[in-house]
């Protein structure tokens, strides 16, 4: 059964999963063949038609932790105004197992792709911040520094996070002795942060934070953000705010092509992975010409063909473009 439904046309590549990292051969395959599915996490037999024309799709945010393999295959997206956000702290394999060496290997990845596609291009993100016995505010605030140095010239903002404890995570937080700081740590670590970071050319943003950190110095943002597209794009985009995310949330309107339950980063505070067993059990039924992403189409699914809308205006005015 087939329905049509209009939507909006930024792309969210993934908040759900590390497509760059783990699947951008799938797609790039989709790309090439101008459509994909993507399965509502909600009811499993409703599935997305989502058009890839570059006629219609305004932006592409890329969310990654290890933008590697993508950067051998960039010319796929000549196309396509897009940006990466790239999370990189400095944690050990207790809690992000299944990532390379942070002190060498991903700052040297961050520069390499930021030389390539613009330091405006690329967003650092050092989140979630969270605290137990060896990750201290005093180990963070030296990560932080260190990383700063490096990525230094090769991005202009950092967007930061404090962990949240999710029902489906709680466990899993305990597990590392994960404590909750109250508000007056947090602005007064936060303020230490905005200061490095300031110390070394970045503004700092807060992602989907309940707590107002403007007096750390430390403004709201949004990671699908309408004034970033302006810029990359020149044309003015009319999105809404993003009514599936949480109030706290900035973020423009987006679709979103990921599928829960198949990062295999394997980090230990992350909401969309719900189980390992889960994860190994989709992931085995990946396939990079599928339509969809670790999974295939049933006789009983039902797919509605989404009637694709720009948000996008011809050009800028002077008046238009933002000012920092």
């Amino acid at each position: 059964m087939v329905n049509l439904q209009k939507i909006t046309m930024i792309l969210s590549v993934s908040r759900r999963t590390d497509i760059p990292n783990y699947y951008f051969d799938w797609f790039c395959n989709r790309l090439r063949e101008g459509y994909l599915y993507v399965r509502n996490p909600m009811n499993e037999r409703q599935v997305s038609h989502i058009d890839l024309s570059p006629e219609v799709i305004d932006c592409i945010v890329f969310w990654t932790k290890n933008p590697a393999a993508m950067m051998e295959r960039l010319s796929v997206l000549e196309k396509y105004p897009y940006y990466v956000q790239f999370t990189l702290t400095g944690y050990g394999k207790d809690v992000e197992p299944g990532l390379p060496d942070k002190k060498t290997v991903l700052p040297e990845t961050f520069r390499r792709l930021s030389r390539i596609i613009g330091k405006k291009r690329i967003i650092w993100r050092y989140d979630p911040i969270l605290f137990h016995p060896a990750y201290t505010p005093a180990w963070h605030l030296n990560t932080f520094e260190d990383l700063a140095q490096k990525l230094e010239g090769y991005t202009e903002r950092v967007v930061i996070s404090f962990v949240d404890s999710y029902a489906k995570i709680r466990k899993s937080l305990a597990s590392l002795q994960v404590r909750q700081p109250s508000d007056d740590e947090i602005l007064q670590f936060s303020a230490q942060l905005a200061t490095i970071a300031d110390k070394h050319g970045l503004w700092v943003e807060a992602c989907s934070e309940a707590l107002d950190l403007s007096q750390a110095g430390i403004r709201r943002g949004c990671c699908i953000d309408s004034r970033l597209i302006e810029e990359i794009t020149g044309r003015r985009i009319l999105a809404g705010k993003d009514k599936n995310q949480r109030k706290e949330c900035g973020c423009a309107e987006s679709v979103e092509v990921g599928a829960y339950n198949t990062c295999k980063n394997g980090c230990r505070y992350c909401y969309a992975n719900f189980s390992a067993e889960t994860v190994r059990t989709r992931t085995e039924r990946y396939h990079p010409d599928s339509p969809l992403l670790c999974g295939e189409l049933h006789p009983e699914d039902k797919v509605t063909i989404r009637k694709m809308k720009s948000l996008a205006e011809d050009q800028l005015t002077l008046f238009d473009v933002p000012v920092k």
